[in-house]
């Protein structure tokens, strides 16, 4: 039997429709403020970063922002399902329809794996509405060897372009998937919960060949959020924690025989500016996928 419990998100949903050019600048900032007034009919707006003149492709929001959180079978057997909708009942995508950018250097963040816990769930970037399921592997559901140590899961609207090689990392490629986030902060999330966080480092992590970002971050909510704003942050105020990271990714597949995961920028995590370049430089990539100007594959884009 299915169990529905509702979350209220930051910011609900709506999605790239065509480009917006980067002369009506000025027109979309006045149109982001009266965002809450405009019909969800209404696809797309920029909101920019003052810093380096480049864009975060966005959506607009829902003037009452709820979504849903509608769960279909039984977790842990394969039928298990997470699915989004609107406060109307309609089915909406994590990956596409929820906003990635907040203001005032804010993220959505949805949570898909728990703090503590093992089970290796995941957004179904192939099936229609992209909901969240167990990662499987020859029939089988996957489990990390032991819990994951943090809140993880993805930055929504963002996307690692296969097609891409990065050439500060190595010349990897993307992994085909949104951009994952490692959530420090001390409570434990819910599969599908929305998080606003910041963004504090980035690990490149490079798994089998694949560029694999990792963006450190902290829910806004933490009792230690005002205190860390940057790398340094992290280290000051979570002693140990950007290395523990760094190891638990590179090991968590050794124990299944396979080699361990490397990383590039020097085997070290990036600052905040860099995890914010990293973002941005995949939500750009993600309005390309959403403007069919790239291949989707097998992906799904609604």
């Amino acid at each position: 039997m299915a169990a529905t419990r509702v979350i209220t998100a930051a910011a609900a949903t709506g999605r790239v429709g065509g480009a917006a050019a980067a002369a009506s600048h000025h027109s979309t900032t006045s149109f982001l403020l009266k965002s809450s007034l405009l019909s969800i009919k209404q696809r797309s707006s920029l909101s920019s970063r003052t810093n380096n003149k480049r864009f975060i492709f966005t959506c607009n929001s829902l003037y009452k922002p709820v979504v849903q959180i509608k769960e279909a079978g039984q977790p842990e057997t394969l039928d298990y399902r997470v699915f989004f909708e609107d406060n109307s009942g309609k089915k909406v995508s994590p990956w596409h329809d929820i906003p990635l950018h907040l203001g005032d250097g804010a993220f959505n963040f949805i949570v898909e794996i728990p703090k503590e816990t093992s089970a290796k769930m995941e957004v179904a970037t192939d099936e229609v509405f992209t909901p969240i399921k167990q990662d499987t592997k020859k029939g089988k559901l996957r489990y990390y060897p032991y819990n994951i140590n943090w809140n993880y899961g993805l930055l929504p609207q963002t996307w690692e372009d296969p097609s891409l090689a990065n050439a500060e990392v190595e010349g990897a490629f993307g992994d085909n998937d949104p951009v994952d986030v490692v959530e420090i902060g001390e409570s434990q999330g819910k599969i599908g919960q929305i998080l606003k966080v910041k963004p504090l480092a980035a690990l490149a992590m490079i798994d089998e060949g694949e560029l694999d970002w990792k963006i450190v971050a902290i829910s806004l909510d933490d009792p230690k959020a005002s205190l860390v704003n940057d790398i340094d942050d992290v280290e000051k105020h979570f002693p140990g924690t950007l290395t523990a990271i760094r190891d638990w990714f590179r090991d968590y597949k050794i124990p299944d025989g396979k080699p361990a995961n490397k990383f590039g920028l020097g085997n070290k995590a990036a600052n905040k500016d860099y995890a914010l370049k990293v973002i941005t430089e995949t939500n750009e990539s993600w309005a390309k996928l959403m403007k069919r100007s790239v291949s989707a594959g097998e992906l799904s884009l609604v």
